[in-house]
């Protein structure tokens, strides 16, 4: 399997995952479980700013991020589209990037100010895997609140798609 397919691959699994757990945080809706609502939408919300400072990096961008969150976290439906909207960006670059591209070495600035050098295909891979890592942490959070937990694993994602893999 080609480089750009196994991400591409990655990246509509991210997708998946994130709006059935985004879906599944919804439910932390009663006023007893406010804590655990506030506590996965700050996770969810570091996800969503380290995948914006890494698309920046990629782009060869600068970025306006001095820490690894926000402030202010947005609500969970301004949260929802801001998801979705970078999960169909990180689609479509995916899309965009042959071998060649996927490749190159971007030199970049970390939020602590140190310099990064990765090629996009590292940079692409740690944003699909550091997600994956706080997906299982906010799970861990709806289990202790009772809330039914999505069945998002790769191999769950990737059984309806491929049923004899």
């Amino acid at each position: 399997m080609q480089t750009s397919s196994l991400l591409r691959t990655l990246f509509e699994y991210k997708a998946w995952a994130n709006g059935d757990l985004l879906a599944a945080v919804g439910a932390l809706s009663e006023p007893s479980l406010a804590d655990a609502r506030r506590d996965a939408i700050r996770i969810l919300t570091h996800v969503l700013v380290v995948d914006l400072i890494f698309q920046a990096n990629m782009q060869c961008h600068p970025h306006s991020y001095t820490a690894l969150n926000r402030r202010n976290k947005p609500d969970l439906d301004a949260l929802k589209e801001e998801v979705r909207a970078l999960d169909r960006w990180y689609l479509g670059y995916v899309e965009s990037l042959d071998e060649i591209a996927l490749k190159e070495v971007v030199d970049f600035i970390f939020v602590d100010g140190s310099p990064g050098r990765m090629s996009r295909a590292e940079m692409l891979l740690h944003v699909a895997i550091h997600g994956n890592y706080h997906r299982g942490a906010v799970g861990r959070i709806l289990s202790q609140a009772s809330v039914p937990l999505p069945r998002d694993t790769l191999t769950v994602f990737l059984h309806p798609r491929e049923p004899g893999a």
